[in-house]
Parts: structure tokens; sequence; C-alpha cells
């Protein structure tokens, strides 16, 4: 069993998909998505957040957000396609197993695979994971429900007035 800091950052605005006339699949960040990826890479390098890896989603807009989120922070994003969903816990573990088994991974993806992870890992009946919100939690592999501890929430909130 190894300790793991995961961190799940859902995709910035995308604007309606109602009103996306392409494939669901290449709906691109708004230019609100844009800044709000941009201003949280610039939030976490002042952080000094460094993770050892970062896992996107194929989908555009979660490999957007994951794009401008990396080139803040120096990094490189591989794509996982696991992350464009269903996502359950075996599933995850899986995809830290394919990427090296990181100690510090950041996956970048979708809702409601994200917010259900996040519940079902910290053990509680609802925790809503907002567009460009980040989570870290802390969870002994293998992944099992109710065993990991909640280290910090970045909500678009704090990252600006479009937030």
């Amino acid at each position: 069993m190894s300790e793991i800091q995961l961190c799940l950052l859902r995709h910035a605005h995308a604007g309606d998909p109602m009103k996306w006339q392409g494939p669901d699949e290449v709906r691109p960040l708004s230019e609100k998505g844009r800044s709000q990826s941009e201003r949280l890479g610039r939030l976490l390098a002042v952080a000094g957040f460094r993770p050892d890896a970062i896992l996107s989603s194929p989908k555009t807009r979660a490999l957007e957000t994951a794009t401008l989120v990396a080139a803040a922070l120096g990094l490189k994003v591989s794509i996982a396609d696991d992350l464009s969903g269903p996502l359950d816990l075996a599933t995850l573990d899986g995809l830290l197993h394919s990427a090296g088994d990181p100690g510090r991974p950041m996956l970048v993806g979708h809702d409601p695979d994200f917010s259900t992870l996040a519940s079902e890992l910290a053990g509680v009946a609802n925790l809503p994971i907002r567009k460009a919100a980040i989570i870290r939690i802390d969870v002994v592999r293998p992944l099992r429900a109710g065993q990991g501890t909640i280290r910090w929430l970045v909500t678009p909130d704090l990252l600006g007035s479009d937030g």
C-alpha cells in the first residue's frame, strides 16, 4: 500500500453544450475557460504545486485546460483515454498503475465522474466539483471508498471575477 496525493481538476468553462454544433468530444474551452485555466495555473505555480504527472481526458475542453495549467507549471500533459468516462475507483487505480504509479498525479477530466469519485474517496454524500475547480485528496492505494483525506479544494471563485 502506498499513499498518494491525488488531484482532480475538472475542465474549465466550455460554454453551453446545447449551443455547440459539433461532436461533444471536440467542444473547446470558452474564453472564460481559457482565462480560468491560465489563472489556476499561475496560482498553482505561485503556491509551489508540483505534480509528478498530469493526465488528461482526450476531450478537447479537458486537454486545453490541462495544457494551459501545465504550461504555467512547466510540465507536460499525457492523454489518458479512461478519463473521458465513465470512471470508477477500479478504473482509476488501473489508470494510475498504467501511468507508472505517480505519487502526486493531477487528473484532468469531467463530471459527474470527478464529483462522484471525490465523494466516494472522501466518504461524503455529496462533494460537487465545479468547472475549473481542483481538489487534492490524499489516498492509499489500492483505492477504497471512504479512506481519502481532503487536503484542499480550489474553486473558480478564488480565481477572479469571472470564476
